[in-house]
């Protein structure tokens, strides 16, 4: 049983302010001395970042879509576990789901998932009257979504609001909230949203603050409290990592290195979870920092972030770069590690693990997908389904290689990734809460790479960028419409 006070912070369309709002919300009760438990719909890595700045707890992802609905109210309940109360942003407008497959993965189904009251921000700045045609469709739209409350956000005025508060006195949801228009808060963004906390802390920490007294100010944050504590308990049992592994763990616990750093912020916090569970040790480096692996790697984790942001910098510490296209172990990589272990970047040169070129692209790739892999791998065998995400605006260039590491299903039918020996490296993030075995089979290999011996002590003696022992160890392009063709926009 999860008893856990809960909100949900939708709008009807992006841009309205849900970002804002929940992670002042967020900031404003943690200030109040209330241990809040941070969550966001769908696949988003960024806002948690500002989530976890706000309260101090991991910021975690709720994706119907990539994790399967039966698992929406047991990661909650994980993610929760403790806490006074959880606050959930939403993403895109409420109703907005997964392209093509009606409710699923939208902010409406997983409110709906976790019977949690929604309180819906709009953006009243070019409205009056209107706003309680519109809330009252939000409303009304689906009887399962509670629709309990709205934030008015960018009003203009005392009048403005004073005719808002008039038109919405006889729509049956309450105003919890009004902010003002301002452009004293605000968080800079780029080609893929806004910019994560890892680059930009000081800002960010002021940034945050300057939204929990914003929220303090403008919202009653009493009645949303009482809001969140009529959420009724969910049936459902907690999640946990060591009981999702379908293998005991290890005997021996390999050390896997995970990048991180501000080239590399994208990870949900569940992988590290499982890995752990699955009897590995999780040691952290920072690749802009760190001229070394951690002493006694014997596997290593590279996912998401902005490696094209940094390309200069990842190319000067040659030293790191080296012994990766030596290492020769376990690689589990995922977009941005994808782009890292390539020849170059934008013509700067990476690790020189794969045999291919990163480049900008003019288009951005975005949408889930469904896969399945094409060869047995360090992470999956042959033949194993799951769900993905892209979302990038790069693409590669391959040499002639073995196979990817995934085949795209319907509607994209194209081959994504490489998979080669100990690498698995591709575009597609995949949620291993929904497949945990993917981090066991991931650790047993380095488990195995560590008792025969083989840790990535030693920097290589190749050139990073594909001579030397990183091209007999880890060549690799794709086949047919490989990776390198990967342009399609969702």
């Amino acid at each position: 049983m999860i008893r856990v006070p809960r909100l949900v912070v939708a709008a009807p369309s992006s841009g309205s302010g849900k970002t804002t709002v929940a992670t002042g919300l967020m900031a404003a009760f943690a200030g109040r001395g209330l241990a809040v438990s941070p969550h966001k719909v769908g696949p988003d890595y960024i806002d948690p970042g500002y989530h976890a700045l706000a309260t101090g707890r991991p910021g975690r992802n709720l994706d119907a879509y990539l994790c399967g609905p039966e698992r929406i109210a047991p990661l909650f309940g994980h993610g929760a576990a403790g806490a006074d109360l959880a606050v959930v942003e939403g993403v895109m407008g409420l109703y907005d789901g997964a392209a093509g497959q009606g409710e699923l993965a939208s902010t409406a189904h997983v409110a709906k998932l976790l019977r949690a009251p929604v309180v819906l921000v709009v953006d009243a700045s070019s409205q009056s009257r209107s706003v309680a045609a519109l809330v009252h469709g939000f409303a009304a739209w689906d009887p399962g979504v509670r629709v309990a409350g709205v934030i008015l956000n960018k009003v203009g005025s005392d009048r403005h609001e004073e005719l808002l508060r008039e038109a919405l006195e006889g729509s049956g949801v309450p105003v919890l909230g009004v902010l003002r228009r301002t452009k004293v808060v605000r968080a800079p963004s780029r080609h893929l949203g806004l910019v994560p906390v890892a680059e930009r802390r000081a800002e960010a920490v002021e940034s945050v603050a300057a939204l929990a007294g914003r929220v303090r100010e403008g919202c009653d944050l009493d009645a949303l409290l009482a809001l969140a504590r009529s959420a009724p308990p969910l049936p459902d049992e907690p999640w946990d990592a060591v009981r999702e592994l379908a293998a005991e763990p290890v005997g021996r616990r390999p050390r896997v290195a995970v990048a991180g750093g501000a080239a590399f912020t994208f990870s949900y916090a569940e992988h590290t979870e499982l890995l752990r569970a699955a009897g590995a040790e999780v040691v952290p480096f920072d690749p802009l920092r760190d001229e070394a692996l951690p002493h006694g790697t014997a596997g290593l984790v590279v996912g998401g972030g902005f490696p094209e942001v940094y390309a200069p910098e990842l190319s000067e510490n040659r030293p790191l770069r080296q012994q990766i296209a030596a290492f020769g172990g376990p690689v589990a990589a995922e977009c941005a590690g994808l782009l890292y272990l390539a020849r170059e970047l934008d013509g700067a040169p990476m690790c020189g693990v794969l045999d291919a070129r990163a480049r900008m692209a003019e288009r951005l790739t975005l949408g889930y997908r469904e896969a399945v892999a094409v060869t047995d791998n360090v992470l999956a065998p042959a033949g194993t389904r799951v769900r993905g995400h892209e979302f990038h605006r790069t693409e590669l260039v391959p040499g002639a290689g073995p196979e990817p590491a995934w085949g795209l299903v319907a509607p994209e039918r194209r081959a994504e990734g490489f998979a080669q020996h100990q690498v698995h490296a591709s575009y597609l993030h995949v949620h291993w809460a929904a497949a945990p075995a993917m981090a066991a089979r991931f650790v047993a290999g380095c488990a195995r790479r560590w008792e025969a011996g083989g840790t990535g002590e030693a920097a290589g003696t190749g050139e990073a960028g594909g001579t030397g022992k990183a091209a007999d160890v880890a060549k690799a392009g794709g086949t047919g419409e490989g990776v390198g063709s990967t342009r399609s926009t969702a």
